[in-house]
């Protein structure tokens, strides 16, 4: 047996004798299975809830009586964002962003019933799932178990004892960095097999699976190669755990939760309230459907009688309130486009400044590549946002030309007692209406989402270790 595999050994059966460590190794197993077990069973019931409310919801919307289109315009259906696989890994901002949104005629509203807002604020430090064991509390552990591989050997004499008995420097850091990397990678192989079974579900993908999987075996031999680092450059043992607990906080724990709160500080975002106040402002700007005066709706009523070769609007073969709310709903729409997508850009910019600040704290990098794998970070809440919208607008739309061919301009203006009953549609043209359906992202552009912060934890793990190999060529000099 080469001396490298003989000190790797010594190193294991070391903390094996150390009680303490192994209940906390056990310990963190135990967490790890009951975070999968947990998360999975959280994230099954979430998707069947979401599923059964949609159900309901469509069912709910078909089920309407014979009535005037543009009231089921106003009546609205809600819509539920579903979630993949590997939701259940590493649920992302989806507790944080809410997962229903109702959608009706004239407004664009905002996703509602997040997890957060309903739950402990214990919630908002972390939810027990495999992603935070393994970003959070594996790293804790083997800063525990490896604080003193190579300071102990200094500290007591013995580096030197083996060195002259011809055991070379990059021997014994390469026996330490075996011994600890074996425990990472036991620390790291229940939440794997969890991530692994939650993967197996249809709809699961290779390749965000495989940026996963990568990503976090990198993150963790990050941190044993940081942590033989500091155990190689200070003296006493001591000195080592205090070095890296300190590291562990501000790298984990502050960096993570100052990062966004110094980018939506840099980047101001506009609230619900003063997005609607300003959208309100604009419509009246472009036009008010409800004035015969009002430029533009005059323009576009021209417009219209010219189309169609006629002078009045009860000559029209359409029903011109109907074709009046397909422009209203056309430029209201295009509002709606336009802040959302002021909102998408300075949303981006902030969380490219948190991007940045994970050239400092490869914790928020992990993050950035855990979520974008599995999908539920920011652009997949987006990408829920956009297509939700395209689905309103078109909904709508429908509503409005329904409204347009199959209800008269005369009986839409009539006030005699008979009106009402004629204005109305059958009700089998709502079942006729296409129900929502989530188109999710190729497991190609999850796994291309996940490329920079894999790229930034790789960078970190050369970096740190040429700086270990530099380091322990001074191992047992001072």
């Amino acid at each position: 047996m080469t001396a490298t595999l003989l000190i790797a050994r010594d190193e294991l059966r070391l903390m094996m004798r150390n009680r303490v460590a192994v209940i906390a190794f056990v310990l963190l197993v135990l967490l790890t299975l009951v975070a999968v077990a947990s998360s999975w069973s959280h994230q099954r019931a979430i998707a069947e809830l979401r599923a059964r409310h949609a159900q309901a919801a469509d069912a709910t919307f078909d089920a309407q009586p014979d009535r005037h289109p543009h009231r089921v315009v106003h009546y609205g259906t809600f819509i539920f964002r579903p979630l993949g696989p590997l939701a259940a890994f590493d649920p992302g901002v989806d507790g944080f962003t809410g997962n229903s949104m109702f959608l009706e005629g004239h407004r664009q509203n905002t996703a509602n019933f997040g997890d957060v807002r309903q739950s402990s604020l214990l919630v908002r430090f972390g939810q027990l799932t495999p992603a935070f064991v393994l970003q959070v509390v594996a790293p804790l552990l083997l800063i525990f178990l490896g604080y003193g591989a190579l300071a102990r050997e200094t500290e007591r004499g013995t580096l030197r004892l083996l060195m002259l008995q011809g055991v070379g420097r990059r021997q014994v850091v390469s026996g330490k960095l075996l011994a600890l990397a074996g425990v990472a990678v036991l620390a790291g192989l229940p939440a794997m097999i969890g991530f692994a079974l939650i993967a197996g579900q249809p709809g699961a993908l290779i390749l965000p699976m495989l940026a996963i999987a990568i990503g976090y075996f990198a993150y963790l031999a990050l941190w044993v190669v940081g942590i033989l680092l500091v155990s190689t450059l200070v003296r006493r043992s001591r000195d080592a755990l205090l070095a890296l607990v300190a590291l562990w906080a501000v790298v984990v724990v502050l960096l993570p939760r100052v990062a966004p709160d110094v980018a939506s500080a840099a980047v101001p975002l506009q609230n619900r309230l003063q997005t609607d106040i300003a959208i309100a402002r604009d419509l009246r700007q472009m036009g008010d459907s409800h004035n015969p005066d009002d430029p533009h709706f005059a323009q576009f009523k021209q417009s219209v009688l010219d189309r169609y070769g006629v002078t009045r609007v009860e000559d029209l073969p359409v029903n011109y309130k109907g074709i009046l709310g397909m422009e209203g709903e056309r430029l209201t729409s295009s509002l709606f486009d336009r802040y959302a997508g002021e909102s998408y850009a300075a949303q981006a910019r902030q969380n490219a400044l948190v991007e940045v600040a994970a050239l400092a704290s490869p914790a928020i990098a992990i993050r950035s590549l855990s979520m974008s794998a599995a999908g539920t970070d920011f652009a997949g809440h987006r990408r829920f946002l956009e297509q939700a919208e395209a689905y309103r607008f078109d909904l709508v739309q429908r509503l409005n030309k329904l409204q347009a061919d199959d209800v008269s301009y005369a009986d839409d203006t009539a006030k005699d007692a008979d009106a009402d009953r004629r204005k109305r549609v059958a009700a089998d043209n709502w079942t006729a209406m296409p129900d929502f359906v989530f188109r999710p992202p190729a497991g190609a552009d999850l796994a291309r989402g996940a490329l920079p912060g894999l790229a930034i934890i790789l960078a970190w793990l050369a970096v740190a270790a040429s700086l270990l190999a530099m380091a322990a060529r001074r191992l047992g000099v001072r």
